[in-house]
């Protein structure tokens, strides 16, 4: 039987710029969203819960397509955790298969948004497919940081990272932060920077070239692809 292991630390030729990609793309796809499909949230997904409330409170649509993002969300880590570990007890590398994956639901997510958009109900079929498609992707980046890349930030989730930055500086402020702690305010900063970054890029791009604006994030997982390629996990 093989060691239940929860988390892999990158690899020393895993190149530092992978998982700022990864989250320059969690704020890009989040935004995007959010802004495309009536509010659903993507990546981080337990923010559906406000915008399910705010969507039952006010009379608002697309209450069930964002009911379903949680457990799609789960679902795709289930099944990535499940893929990698049938991969790892058989001798072979997950790490690149998981983000190929993620790479062909932006791709499908983006085509699907360009043939079935603008939605403008915001409970019609093709948003659900377009959002569901990409919670799934964005579930599977999730788990690939979470198991292949434990040692940096993560890159869907800020406020943990945030509170980390201001608990940091805090202490920095009373001269009491070593090394180790100032070298995690600037992974963790650069994190949140690249994070905020996707975010603007989102939503100006949406304001420019509309559903368009889709195409970006298959392109930049895909460069995420190229600076992950020598990892061997």
């Amino acid at each position: 039987m093989s060691a239940p292991a929860t988390t892999v630390p990158a690899a020393a030729s895993t190149d530092e710029r992978l998982p700022l990609l990864l989250s320059l793309n969690a704020g890009y796809v989040d935004t995007l969203g959010f802004i495309a499909l009536h509010g659903l949230f993507s990546a981080h997904v337990t923010g559906n819960f406000v915008t399910i409330g705010y969507a039952l409170g006010n009379g608002a649509s697309g209450a069930w397509t964002k009911l379903a993002a949680l457990p799609m969300f789960c679902l795709g880590v289930f099944l990535a955790r499940l893929y990698g570990q049938a991969r790892r007890d058989a001798g072979k590398p997950a790490f690149m298969r998981l983000l190929t994956a993620k790479t062909l639901l932006l791709c499908v997510a983006a085509a699907l948004a360009l043939a079935l958009g603008p939605f403008t109900p915001g409970d019609s079929w093709g948003l659900f497919a377009t959002g569901m498609t990409l919670v799934l992707a964005m579930s599977i980046q999730n788990a690939v940081h979470r198991v292949h890349l434990g040692a940096a930030p993560p890159s869907t989730l800020m406020t943990g990272t945030t509170t980390q930055i201001m608990l940091d500086l805090a202490d920095a402020a009373r001269g009491q932060a070593d090394e180790a702690a100032r070298r995690r305010m600037g992974r963790m900063g650069r994190a949140v920077l690249a994070f905020a970054i996707g975010c603007g890029a989102a939503a100006l791009l949406h304001v420019s070239i509309g559903l368009w604006a889709f195409a970006l994030p298959p392109l930049v997982s895909l460069a995420g692809q190229a600076l992950a390629r020598p990892y061997p996990g």
